[in-house]
């Protein structure tokens, strides 16, 4: 269990350090400092622990509402928590089938090959930046000139191919469109298996780990979570070498050393000028306000079977006619958008249903009886040739942009990257007080230049920040003797 203690207790205790935000990076940064013999108060707004890690029970398992897989095995800080706790991690290959508006389905060696090149294009960039979509939209018409001339002279299908996998890149980095994005990101995939899943275990047993309470581990004794904890404003010594305070909603208040803020970039363009006093400086208020972040929706339907098993396809995409398009009214035209589904590994009658930026963000507010109708149309549509498709038990819709806590999924890199190629760096930058200490650190994966969009990349912040936080604890000791 999470210790929760009064308010009159708390507000009287001496911390090392608070941690605003009990996501990935948080939370590696409260554990660590904890496990350092740190007094450490972790502040969650939220009535959970994990940021926009939430595994909920669905079907006869679980499905991740959040982030779905650990990216790579190298290096990989999650990998190797979970591998050194025995649990063991599935990869989740994709063969993706290509079905057409008109209940067809597609060569699916064809697609595969040039979904593949386009995947492609996006790793490997051109010499002068430009908008993705454009760079992959060149290559991708190049490519089939001289591999496919035949292909490459039917217009329509270029076209909807193209608008298929600009949906199917905008879900990758969680846009609205493909040229919403720069083909000159620092993005750096960490090596090995792309996709790979905690399955029945869920990725909500990472903060069991963190917590030191996987397999009944004792917990971390000097660290102490309160949920419910909207943290209103912090109050950093920017012209002396006083405390930091932190003000929440309900008015408590709570003084320290140190703040590690790990909200995300989405709560800081919302608050960002009321919740800092005195307020951040004018370079990382640009910078807030100039970098982006998504959205990832899912519409995750559970069945009574799993009437999919015999498809040898485990990714399926949506490509539409573009007569099949045009009869689509101007209220559903968000349907088209919808670029493909998948079935989680941890429940198996779950079906997910993938959205992205201003088509997620409109699914949030429709009524989940309206997307279930919407969502099962589409999916007859497309594969009603093919299946016999009952109808859903139960739907879930993903809403991390109205939630007030995330205001969105991930970060990516927009147009404006190029021309500040440091941002990341500078939002990561701590206030420092009148004497030059670091008073208020910042983490989370925004702040992260190559593993932004990430879990791993949001927890590589948190012991990045936990580990400043020690070192300057360790010299500020040092300098008092």
């Amino acid at each position: 269990m999470i210790n929760n203690v009064s308010q009159r207790v708390c507000s009287s205790m001496g911390y090392d350090t608070i941690v605003v935000g009990m996501g990935a990076a948080g939370m590696t940064a409260a554990a660590t400092l904890a496990k350092a013999g740190r007094r450490v108060l972790g502040l969650e707004a939220d009535d959970r622990i994990g940021g926009r890690v939430k595994t909920v029970p669905f079907g006869d398992g679980v499905v991740e509402v959040g982030a779905e897989w650990i990216h790579g095995s190298s290096h990989n800080r999650i990998y190797e928590l979970a591998t050194e706790n025995n649990i063991p991690i599935v990869e989740q290959d994709f063969k993706s089938g290509v079905y057409m508006s008109d209940g067809s389905l597609t060569d699916a060696e064809l697609m595969n090959e040039l979904m593949d090149y386009c995947y492609a294009c996006s790793e490997d960039p051109p010499v002068t930046p430009m908008p993705l979509g454009k760079s992959i939209a060149e290559r991708f018409t190049e490519y089939t000139q001289k591999k496919y001339p035949d292909l490459a002279k039917d217009e329509e299908f270029m076209r909807e191919f193209l608008a298929m996998n600009n949906c199917i890149m905008s879900g990758y980095l969680a846009l609205s469109d493909w040229d919403d994005s720069t083909s000159h990101s620092s993005y750096a995939p960490l090596d090995g298996h792309q996709h790979l899943s905690w399955h029945k275990h869920g990725y909500n047993t990472l903060f069991q780990i963190l917590l030191n309470k996987y397999n009944n581990g004792a917990g971390l004794p000097s660290l102490n979570i309160k949920l419910h904890k909207e943290v209103m404003q912090i109050q950093w010594p920017k012209d002396s070498s006083g405390d930091v305070e932190v003000v929440c909603k309900d008015g408590e208040r709570f003084t320290t050393d140190t703040v590690i803020v790990t909200v995300s970039l989405g709560v800081l363009k919302e608050r960002h000028t009321h919740m800092f006093l005195p307020s951040l400086p004018k370079e990382k208020v640009d910078l807030i306000n100039s970098m982006s972040i998504g959205v990832l929706g899912k519409i995750i339907l559970e069945f009574e079977t799993p009437w999919w098993n015999d498809s040898p396809f485990t990714s399926l995409i949506f490509m539409w006619r573009s007569e099949d398009r045009k009869k689509v009214s101007e209220e559903d035209l968000w349907v088209t958008k919808i670029f493909g589904c998948s079935v989680p590994i941890g429940s198996k009658n779950a079906f997910t249903v993938w959205t992205s930026g201003d088509v997620a963000k409109l699914v949030e507010t429709l009524p989940e009886e309206v997307v279930t109708k919407k969502t099962m149309e589409l999916l007859r549509r497309f594969m009603g040739k093919q299946f016999s498709i009952p109808e859903p038990k139960r739907t879930l819709i993903t809403k991390w942009h109205s939630n007030p806590y995330t205001r969105g999924s991930y970060t990516y890199d927009n147009l404006l990257t190029p021309q500040q190629p440091n941002a990341r760096t500078i939002l990561g930058e701590p206030l420092l007080d009148a004497f030059g200490r670091a008073r208020v650190l910042f983490a989370g994966e925004a702040t992260n230049q190559t593993h932004f969009s990430t879990v791993h990349g949001a927890s590589e912040t948190g012991y990045r920040e936990a580990m400043k936080t020690l070192n300057a604890s360790y010299y500020k000791m040092v300098s008092q003797c």
